[in-house]
């Protein structure tokens, strides 16, 4: 009961003129971010964070999630009339969403994907307006140990729930490590790897570092796959909205299990790209039309779309109460808020409030206004594709080159937004992931410190990390997954070879 009246007092702090107001601001700029192959919600986020300095952070949450809700409802707007998925976790919605297009029922993929995301992101925020409190309050107990067991479990969360090679994740991390090591040490005060630059005192410029990943590398990926739109058209009547609601409540257990599904690989975090493929492939398993997923089967869309937003949207709930983000974009909120003063974790919710309660009750809003717009202007969105990628990409550059400078003022951090385009670029080509490394250079200084304060505390015994059943089995379920990969490696080899010799 305490939820609901923080949350009404949420209400009044995001429903005023100036936030809503910003709140549409920020979804139109984020379905333009999410139609936009080659962007996306981590990097429109990151782009446009600079925008906010000057905004007070409740304002400025509420802005930029605004951007991350449109980016997730843009990016079925172009994977389902295009082919083209705006975003990674499109992807299975083209399966079906541009087979369903090209029959001549877009308008029934568009309102079934619209409609979905609303879902998966309500019953996500759902569960962060009662589930955020508790887990805050129980976070309150953590000391040392506890923080860098749950830090240690995210950094394994990668390796052994991630869809690449395991190698290469870890390497990522890594990379991700050693960049948020230079700078001051925050123990000892000592310079580290800065080479006599004072530039690097204060290390890598985490913004810097994710606009050049993301923004600049994405779009040095796409011009050299040389973009070219084409594609259906598409207008939304009300009678097709109407039909299309009327069949929805048939998949009311398509809807819940890809929700959980969503929520749970938001949390762990294992994103919301696999969870859409994941929620994609469960309703064609339990689906009586299964037979038919491929070919243009409106649950088809709806699995995918509704697993992909409570994911995104379940991340946030990590980040919030832990200080753990639980998505690429999740990290990019977590930086934000580290700029604006504020420390996500537990005690946010003790000294902050008026802001806490307010970012979830515009999660409500935001997504509301959003499903709102995308109905009503999804051909003024689907018109952007008709302008040329190689005036697009310029614009996105230049943007790029801007959100960079004004983090200092210093043209130092545009070169260096350059150089980690260039890696990103390079990331990309040889199949590295970005993500772990995001990661690691948002949480390698407190994972860090959790760490060296830990040992401080018990004298050097690795021990204190077992010490109490809660660090302790959480450090366990970390190795476990950090190892999993070649626990499962061995299995599937012993299970071959098992079944080698009972055949002979």
């Amino acid at each position: 009961m305490d939820e609901l009246y923080a949350l009404a007092g949420g209400f009044a702090v995001a429903f005023t003129w100036y936030n809503v107001a910003l709140m549409i601001l920020g979804i139109t700029l984020g379905v333009v971010i999410g139609v936009l192959p080659g962007l996306g919600g981590a990097n429109g986020v990151a782009i446009l964070l600079p925008l906010t300095f000057s905004m007070e952070p409740t304002s400025a949450i509420i802005m930029l999630t605004s951007i991350y809700w449109g980016a997730l409802f843009g990016g079925a707007i172009t994977a389902i009339l295009f082919n083209i998925p705006g975003e990674p976790w499109s992807v299975a919605t083209t399966f079906d969403g541009h087979p369903m297009a090209q029959r001549g029922r877009a308008d029934e993929a568009l309102v079934a994907a619209f409609t979905s995301s609303f879902v998966g992101a309500i019953f996500a925020v759902a569960l962060i307006t009662f589930l955020a409190p508790v887990v805050a309050k129980f976070a309150l107990r953590f000391g040392p140990a506890e923080f860098f067991a749950v830090q240690f479990l995210t950094f394994a969360s990668f390796i052994g729930m991630g869809r690449g090679s395991p190698a290469k994740t870890l390497a990522s991390m890594c990379l991700g490590f050693a960049l948020a090591c230079v700078g001051l040490d925050g123990v000892t005060g000592s310079l580290r790897m800065t080479f006599g630059h004072d530039e690097l005192l204060n290390g890598f410029k985490f913004l810097v570092a994710v606009i050049g990943l993301f923004g600049i590398g994405e779009i040095l990926t796409s011009m050299e796959d040389g973009l070219k739109f084409s594609g259906a058209d598409a207008k939304l009547k009300m009678d097709a909205v109407i039909r299309t609601w009327r069949q929805l409540p048939k998949m009311f257990f398509t809807f819940l299990r890809s929700c959980i599904v969503g929520c749970w690989m938001g949390i762990t975090p294992g994103g919301a790209t696999p969870a859409s493929f994941m929620g994609y492939g469960l309703a064609k398993r339990f689906s009586k039309n299964g037979n038919n997923f491929g070919k243009g089967e409106l649950e088809g869309v709806v699995a995918p779309e509704t697993a992909a937003h409570a994911a995104g949207t379940a991340a946030l709930l990590p980040m919030l109460t832990l200080g753990i983000p639980g998505s690429p974009t999740a990290a990019v909120l977590l930086g934000g808020l580290l700029i604006w003063g504020l420390q996500p974790g537990p005690l946010l919710f003790v000294e902050q409030k008026d802001f806490v309660w307010g970012l979830i009750a515009s999660m409500y809003l935001g997504n509301v206004v959003g499903l709102i717009m995308v109905l009503t202007c999804v051909p003024l969105f689907a018109a952007i594709l008709r302008v040329p990628f190689s005036i697009i990409a310029p614009v996105i550059v230049v943007i790029c080159a801007i959100g960079a400078y004004t983090v200092n003022n210093a043209m130092f951090d545009v070169w260096m937004m350059l150089v980690f385009g260039v890696m990103g670029y390079l990331f990309t080509k040889l199949g590295y992931p970005l993500p772990p490394l995001v990661l690691a250079l948002v949480l390698g200084d407190q994972a860090e410190s959790s760490f060296r304060q830990a040992m401080l505390v018990s004298q050097g015994d690795v021990t204190v990390f077992w010490s109490n059943w809660l660090s302790g089995s959480i450090m366990t379920l970390g190795v476990i997954l950090a190892f999993w990969p070649l626990v499962s490696g061995l299995m599937a080899r012993f299970g071959k070879s098992g079944r080698t010799a009972s055949a002979a």
